[in-house]
């Protein structure tokens, strides 16, 4: 998810290669990713990992392999599988099976035998593909392009997609037997914004060494914005804060603007529905003289206090019961020191 490399000085960011391929965060959520990735290392089973763009479902699914430590990681982008040749790419052929197949050539399949191969964004996989796909993972053997020849490989597949594959299969889509053959072992990757807690120590990852890079004032746009790229977006957000940079700590003017006019919109829409409220509802009584007037931050930080103690610390439920985002809620418990964290 957010896996990185670099020098820490020199503002580089990392790549997801390079640092162990590890799911940075304290979060329940990933915690639960964690152990169910050890799980699935424990066994040859299919892994359906599903989230949306963004999230980190390559890593996961490095993860899981490194876990295993048995052969070779192979990718295969089941998106840019097109055309005449996406045979061949998965399975390899033999000489003179089509034109200027001048020799025999392994495919993508065949690399991974002893290892893994991670099938990125299955749904987009064509159905003729899909057919083979199956027979791949019922009998653990294929056919290369233009061979009579069945090949026995012993792999761990691992498959991954931002889609909802019922839908799918109901559209007709995807085949039904895949997906009861991939399912076996499904994992979901949650989204950034159920996971606010982790977007501090993903943008500290993503910096290296440089922790002091990142002011107070940073971390706070970072936690206002929601992140529809997830993980994805902010590393590429940090990393052309980092490029872009003149010298010293990132400063706000270095945030892109896109990711600052967001939440400037969000802002102005959340002042416009409380003026709306105080406007439709009944005129506050204030007290003077020996009750002063509490002021609103006050009053909201005892609100949460209270559904905080209501839900047992739970900052899910707290943020259900109060009406507002878990993003807001953390931010809220930053801004008045209630144990959110940094």
């Amino acid at each position: 998810m957010g896996d990185m490399t670099g020098e820490s000085r020199c503002g580089a960011v990392r790549t997801a290669t390079d640092a162990g391929h590890r799911l940075v965060g304290d979060s329940p959520q990933i915690a639960q990713v964690r152990r169910l990735i050890a799980k699935a290392a424990r066994n040859r089973l299919p892994v359906l990992l599903l989230g949306e763009s963004g999230t980190g479902k390559e890593v996961a699914a490095r993860a899981i392999h490194e876990a295993a430590g048995q052969g070779r990681f192979v990718p295969i982008d089941c998106g840019s599988l097109v055309g005449t040749l996406m045979e061949s790419e998965l399975f390899g052929h033999v000489r003179g099976a089509f034109s200027g197949a001048t020799e025999n050539k392994k495919g993508l399949v065949e690399l991974a035998d002893g290892g893994t191969a991670f099938f990125d964004e299955i749904g987009d996989l064509p159905l003729e593909m899909q057919v083979k796909l199956l027979r791949l993972l019922q009998e653990r053997e294929f056919r290369p392009v233009g061979s009579l020849q069945w090949k026995k490989v012993d792999l761990r597949i691992v498959a991954a997609t931002h889609r909802d594959l019922k839908a799918e299969v109901k559209a007709g889509r995807f085949r039904l037997d895949l997906f009861y053959r991939l399912n076996v072992f499904p994992i979901h990757i949650p989204p950034l914004r159920e996971r606010p807690e982790d977007i501090a120590a993903l943008a500290r990852e993503f910096v290296a060494g440089a922790t002091e890079l990142l002011t107070p004032e940073i971390m706070d746009l970072f936690l206002g914005y929601e992140w529809p790229g997830n993980v994805r977006e902010l590393l590429h957000t940090v990393q052309r804060m980092v490029a872009l940079r003149s010298e010293g700590a990132l400063r706000v003017s270095d945030v892109p603007s896109s990711l600052q006019n967001h939440i400037a919109a969000n802002g102005l829409q959340k002042l416009a529905s409380q003026v709306a409220e105080v406007d439709s509802g009944p005129i506050p009584e204030f007290r003077t003289g020996s009750s002063p007037v509490i002021p609103l931050p006050e009053t909201e930080k005892a609100e949460i206090l209270k559904a905080l103690e209501a839900t047992g610390g739970q900052r899910g439920k707290t943020a259900q019961m109060l009406g507002i985002s878990r993003t807001t809620l953390y931010r809220r418990m930053r801004e008045w020191g209630l144990g959110a964290g940094a």
